[in-house]
């Protein structure tokens, strides 16, 4: 019995308004369980392949028919009979049915929205929370990384920085957190007005406002947190620049798109030292590109013992490259997308193999996200400590929140 006995897909559309999956699974007891997968707009080259039509005719190429016809045919066949329980037994028998490198016969998005479902479709059935399920130790609120600021390839902006966020370091429960969140998010949208910036937001909440600088934006960010009467302590900020956006390969340099800088990698290190002595900035995620791994070996020698490195371009949840970052002292911490790898098998393994090698683990959403709160579990249940799903706006963000403070009301 608790056996896979139907599997169906629907192309349904994320908050970015692009097509992805929804994979609903039933049990042979009746149990149904369904999962959405998420998309990315700033990826890394190394990311498990989310399989798109590329017909012109319909969203521009990116539906993803092809998808949903693997899930409910050969998908459906590779796992149609397996317990339940034995997540690893069905992610292997994708995988091997898929029989590349980076799930792009199949598709990592049909493999993941299988994988997630048959996880939630066992908590069902074993009538429990699906951190309870899937966590093997006391479960742990993760503090939340706050995305206040959008620029980069997240917003039609002047900012190179992707993303400026606020940690909550000092909160005493992560609905304090959240709370401060809030009333952050909401003084600098005052401030933005009284400046006659527009308070429009980006793809992951955050506003979009054309600010001078990199440092302009630290600046109104501790102005924010001033005015809100938060101190060091409690509330630190946090960048990720998603360098390979703006990483030239044959010059190996850092180039600016939006604004006019050109810098070595020995200068893009100088750069983020530099920031960090002068902002209370205790975290930077891929401050170099993900090629650059020398410049990510000076950048962890300069600033891996003073704040948190992240990798995320870098690693892409793939538990080997992770091993090769710390044979090469590169970076002190991961963070982790389930559809970079495609399974939760494979994400389960990083997450732990991370932890094991003390670097710091920080559950991720995607850009293109749906209103699934699958990661808010999976950040209790690995007790990763940390958790980036967006600002405190948009419910599709919003429901990974809202699905934490139910967690953390449980577990009280």
């Amino acid at each position: 019995m608790s056996k896979i006995a139907s599997v169906d897909a629907l192309e349904i559309l994320d908050s970015r308004g692009m097509p992805t999956l929804q994979v609903t699974l039933t049990t042979d007891e009746g149990v149904i369980a369904t999962a959405s997968v998420p998309s990315g707009a700033s990826t890394g080259k190394k990311e498990a392949c989310e399989l798109r039509d590329h017909d012109p005719k319909r969203y521009g190429g990116k539906g993803v028919l092809q998808a949903v016809a693997n899930v409910c045919g050969p998908l459906f066949q590779a796992v149609s009979g397996l317990c339940i329980f034995e997540q690893e037994a069905i992610d292997q028998r994708m995988i091997q049915l898929d029989g590349t490198k980076n799930k792009s016969r199949l598709g990592a998005n049909a493999i993941l929205g299988i994988s997630l479902a048959a996880a939630r479709a066992a908590a069902m059935t074993k009538k429990i929370p699906l951190y309870r399920y899937l966590g093997k130790e006391e479960p742990l609120l993760p503090c939340p990384m706050i995305n206040v600021i959008n620029g980069g390839r997240h917003a039609d902006n002047s900012l190179e920085v992707q993303e400026f966020l606020f940690r909550t370091v000092g909160a005493p429960s992560f609905a304090e957190g959240l709370r401060w969140s809030a009333e952050l998010f909401q003084i600098l949208k005052g401030l933005l007005k009284e400046r006659g910036e527009a308070t429009s937001v980006g793809d992951e909440g955050g506003f979009a406002p054309n600010l001078a600088s990199t440092e302009a934006a630290c600046e109104l960010l501790l102005l924010t947190r001033e005015k809100a009467g938060f101190s060091s302590r409690e509330v630190t900020l946090a960048l990720d620049l998603a360098a390979s956006e703006f990483y030239d390969e044959i010059a190996r340099r850092y180039v600016g798109r939006k604004s006019k800088f050109s810098r070595t990698p020995q200068e893009q290190v100088a750069y983020l030292k530099n920031l960090v002595e002068n902002y209370p900035i205790d975290s930077l995620e891929d401050g170099l590109a993900e090629g650059d791994w020398e410049g990510w070996r000076l950048c962890t020698k300069e600033l891996g013992q003073r704040i948190q490195l992240i990798g995320d371009d870098l690693f892409v949840t793939h538990k080997a490259i992770l091993q090769e970052g710390i044979r090469e002292k590169v970076a002190n911490a991961i963070l982790i997308k389930p559809n970079q790898v495609g399974t939760l098998t494979e994400t389960l393994e990083c997450i732990h193999y991370a932890q094991e090698n003390g670097y710091a683990t920080v559950i991720s959403h995607r850009s293109g996200e749906t209103e699934d709160s699958f990661i808010a579990d999976l950040a209790v249940a690995t007790r990763a400590g940390q958790i980036k799903t967006g600002s405190v706006c948009r419910s599709e963000r919003i429901a990974k929140y809202n699905r934490l403070l139910t967690i953390e009301k449980e577990i009280a």
